[in-house]
This record gives structure tokens, C-alpha cells and sequence, in this order.
């Protein structure tokens, strides 16, 4: 008679164990997607060390032993206490820059003789559609007149009108800016902006309105390859790439091509570059990093490991993501997951103290080396010894993995200075894309992802310098038609001056 094997149900009960957190750990993740906050905030259930305690133990209490005690008498008497005032701090006064208009409120059956001794002054936020108005140019006509031997014929004179951003085009420089503000900063679809002219008594169609953009965007392309070359010149990058939905007239059936923007930004010069790319593959990074020079910090995705081998590019990649996973793991494994987060925590500790304090580049690396490799050090050393202790699909597994995988990559931040811990700097530039997807929903042309692409560039480094992007706009499509391309750079928000007037 043959044996039936041997089943090791230990193992396979262990196995099921796996399986059932991994896909616990999926529910989870797919409700807090749908109905949970987006925030990683992270407490600690104990203090981190160096933190301010009391050091007081529970058990201590029963210790406490009574020696002596006395009674004390006292008489209450009944007194009126005023409450204690508190002075309400009022609003925040509004902003001088805007237009008052004064309302005198007199009070009724003043008595004869009464002397004004000061006034109560309250001021209410009041607004009024956006003003449609029209420029009208005078351009006075003068007959010269005739020399003596001149021919029959009178000489006109009249003065040229002023360079416009878009020939014969009844949209001035104030309205086009208005109207790509609107776009690709406020996210309102052409067809909506339509819609509020009609409001304010103007109709404008749809296909005028279009084509306003695309000449302004066209005119603002002078602008593309030298903020290009302002980026790529400043030796440190985050990169970063986001999925767009382009309109492809050459596919059959569904007509949407899913495009990526790549992002590019620096902190050194505070500006960011987006590039529109029909795919993510290494092609379309190559694009722009081929004659990059320099650190490249990423999210740790595949493709830039292929940058490794550029011996001009010192890749390194981001905390926030590698602390992302062990967030995750908390309800899973929330002993280890907390001692990694809480490691994390004072490596974030560091950079914001020496934020703080407003240390220079050299500092800040000095710092880190004397406080922040010990813990990267320790840190990396506990994540190995881990690693062979859980399940490799498990959660804390999944992070462990991560983390260790790039732990060498996640630590060149502390080699200088000048680089970020992580590349939250180019997620923040990324959102106002998020936005925009769920109002246009896609580009209409592969152009017109490049012309987005172009002007989300220029928006977004306007946003990092803290420049009004209608100012800057405005002024910029008043002085291209004049501007000498040499002088192109002049005009970028980094380095714009307004006209004097």
C-alpha cells in the first residue's frame, strides 16, 4: 500500500495567513482611495528619543506613601468676580492696493452745536464682474503741406498704431492673458469662458476663442528652449512624470492616447519644465537629460535607473516615497512599520531644523554627515536583518524590499548640501495638472498637449517666484512682438522686471 504524502499544514497555514493581509492590506488601500484622507501624518505612540518628558512611571503612584495629614478650615465669603475681558483680534485689514468707496452714514437729529470728535470707520469686501472694456485708438490725420515745385497730391500723416501681441486681432494683451490664466492656471475650458462673456454682454465664439490661444501660445514659444536650457544649467533636478489624455485622430475606436508630461524642476533657480512626451519610456527622458549634467532625484522609477551608468549624472531618489510603504504597513505590521516611520521622522527632524535655523549649503551638509548618516547607517543595517523575518509579499515586505533595494541611492542626499531629502518639490508642481485633467478631461491634439506643456512651464515657475502670472503675462505679450530673441531670458520669471511706467 503507497503513503500519501505528508501535508505540511503548518506551512500552508502559514502561507494563508500571507494572503489573507496581503489582500486585507488591498481592501484597505482601495477604501481609504475612495473615502479616506490623502495626508501620510504620522504619531508616534512613544516619543521619539531627545523628545521633552516627565519620565513619570505608572507603578510609581502605588509607591507614594502618606506620612501625616492635616485638616484644613476655611471660610468662602461670596464675591462678584468681572469677568476678565478678552479683546477680539478683528479681521485681517484688506489689502491698501484696493479701490475704497466711501459711504458717509450720518446720525439722525443731531442737536445743533454738537462737535464731531472722531469717526467709526468699518470696511466690507464688496466685487463686481471682470470688466470687458474697449481700447479705442484716436489716430488724428494731418494734410501736409505742399512745397513749392511739389506735384498735385496731398501727403497724409497719421501715427502707427502700437505692435500687437496678434495681428489684426481685436483681443489685447490684458484679455489674451486673462483668457490662459483662465485655462491653465484656473482650469475653465474655453466653452465656460464663452459662457461668462455672454454674461457680461459679449459673444465671442468658441472658434475665436481657440484660436486666441493657440497664436498667444505660439507667440510664448520663443520662451520654451531658453527655460529649457535654465533648468538643464543648474546641476540638480527632480523628475517626475503624470499621465495626460491626448485626442489621436490616427487610432480606431477610441480616439484618447494616454501621453505623459515630464517635469523638470530646480530649486536652485526656482523653475520647472514640463515636457509632453507620448510615452514613459527611456526614450522620452532621454529627450532632454542627454546633455544634463549633474544630480537627478527621482521617485525610483525603472526607467532612470538606466541614468546610473551616465557618468555625468548622480542619480539619487526620495524618502517620501520609501516612507510611503511603511505608512501603508501600519495596520499590518505597526511594530515595525512605527520604529522605520519614527527613524524617518527625525532624518525630517534634521532638514527642518536646519530649514529653521537657516544654515548655508556647507552647514547643512555638515550636519547631516555628523547626525544624519548615524541613522542612515542603523536604519539600513535593522531593514536587512528584517527583511528575512516577514513575508515577501506582505506589506512591511513590500517595504522592507523597497527601501533596501535603494538605500544607497536614498542616502546621497546627505553628500550636499544643496539637494532635498526627497522630491515632494516637483510632486507640488505636478498638482495643478491633477486639477486640470478633471476639468478639460483631455487635450484636443498632440499640439495642443505641447502648447499646455509650454505654458504649464512658465505658469508654474511664475507660482515658485511668487510673481502674479496676469501681471507677468500681460506685460510679457505687450514686449514679445519688440523683444530681440537674444534678449529672450530677460523676459523669463526668474528674471522679469515689469516696464516702468
Amino acid at each position: 500500500m503507497q503513503e500519501e504524502p505528508s501535508i505540511d499544514y503548518k506551512a500552508r497555514l502559514q502561507e494563508a495567513h500571507g494572503t489573507i493581509t496581503v489582500l486585507k492590506h488591498r481592501i484597505e488601500q482601495l477604501e481609504k482611495m475612495i473615502f479616506g484622507s490623502k495626508h501620510e501624518r504620522f504619531v508616534p505612540t512613544t516619543p521619539p528619543a531627545g523628545q521633552l518628558t516627565l519620565e513619570l512611571q505608572a507603578d510609581a503612584t502605588h509607591e507614594v506613601n502618606v506620612t501625616s495629614t492635616q485638616k484644613i478650615a476655611y471660610t468662602r465669603s461670596k464675591t462678584t468676580l468681572e469677568p476678565k475681558s478678552t479683546e477680539h483680534p478683528g479681521r485681517n485689514p484688506l489689502p491698501d492696493h484696493l479701490r475704497r468707496v466711501e459711504i458717509v452714514l450720518e446720525p439722525e437729529g443731531v442737536p445743533e452745536g454738537s462737535i464731531r470728535i472722531g469717526e467709526l470707520i468699518s470696511e466690507q469686501l464688496e466685487a463686481t464682474p471682470s470688466e470687458l472694456y474697449v481700447k479705442r485708438f484716436i489716430r488724428p490725420k494731418y494734410a501736409l503741406p505742399k512745397s513749392s515745385g511739389e506735384e498735385d497730391g496731398t501727403k497724409i500723416l497719421t501715427a502707427s498704431l502700437p505692435v500687437q501681441p496678434i495681428d489684426k486681432c481685436m483681443a489685447g494683451p490684458s484679455l489674451l492673458a486673462q483668457i490662459l490664466i483662465d485655462k491653465y492656471m484656473d482650469h475653465l475650458p474655453a466653452h465656460r469662458q464663452m459662457q461668462r462673456f455672454e454674461r457680461s454682454g459679449v459673444s465671442l465664439p468658441y472658434s475665436t476663442i481657440i484660436s486666441w490661444i493657440g497664436s498667444s501660445c505660439k507667440l510664448l514659444q520663443v520662451f520654451e528652449e531658453a527655460l529649457k536650457q535654465e533648468v538643464l544649467s543648474t546641476g540638480y533636478l527632480h523628475a517626475d512624470e503624470t499621465g495626460i489624455k491626448v485626442l489621436d485622430e490616427q487610432k480606431n475606436g477610441k480616439k484618447v492616447h494616454h501621453g505623459f508630461f515630464w517635469v523638470y524642476h530646480t530649486t536652485v533657480k526656482k523653475l520647472v519644465y514640463f515636457d509632453y512626451q507620448k510615452s514613459r519610456n527611456r526614450t522620452a527622458a532621454q529627450s532632454i537629460l542627454s546633455t544634463y549634467k549633474g544630480y537627478l532625484q527621482t521617485d525610483g522609477y525603472e526607467v532612470y535607473d538606466d541614468f546610473d551608468e551616465e557618468e555625468q549624472i548622480h542619480h539619487l531618489l526620495c524618502m517620501a516615497h520609501a516612507r510611503r510603504y511603511f505608512v501603508d504597513s501600519l495596520n499590518t505590521d505597526k511594530n515595525r512599520a512605527e520604529y522605520a516611520l519614527g527613524q524617518m521622522q527625525r532624518l525630517y527632524a534634521i532638514e527642518r531644523r536646519s530649514r529653521d535655523e537657516g544654515l548655508s549649503v556647507e552647514e547643512k551638509k555638515a550636519v547631516r554627515q555628523k547626525e544624519a548618516v548615524p541613522i542612515l547607517d542603523q536604519l539600513g543595517k535593522w531593514m536587512k536583518e528584517q527583511l528575512g523575518e516577514v513575508l515577501p509579499k506582505s506589506p512591511i515586505g513590500k517595504a522592507l524590499a523597497y527601501s533596501v533595494k535603494r538605500w544607497e541611492k536614498l542616502g546621497v542626499y546627505t553628500q550636499d548640501g544643496r539637494l532635498s531629502i526627497d522630491n515632494n518639490a516637483v510632486e507640488n508642481s505636478i498638482r495643478p495638472v491633477a486639477l486640470g485633467r478633471k476639468n478639460y478631461l483631455f487635450c484636443g491634439s498632440g499640439e495642443a498637449a505641447r502648447r499646455a506643456a509650454m505654458i504649464y512651464s512658465l505658469l508654474g515657475s511664475c507660482k515658485l517666484h511668487g510673481i502674479n502670472p496676469l501681471v507677468w503675462l500681460t506685460d510679457v505679450l505687450t514686449r514679445l512682438p519688440m523683444q530681440p530673441i537674444n534678449q529672450i531670458k530677460e523676459l523669463l520669471p526668474h528674471n522679469w522686471k515689469p516696464l516702468q511706467d
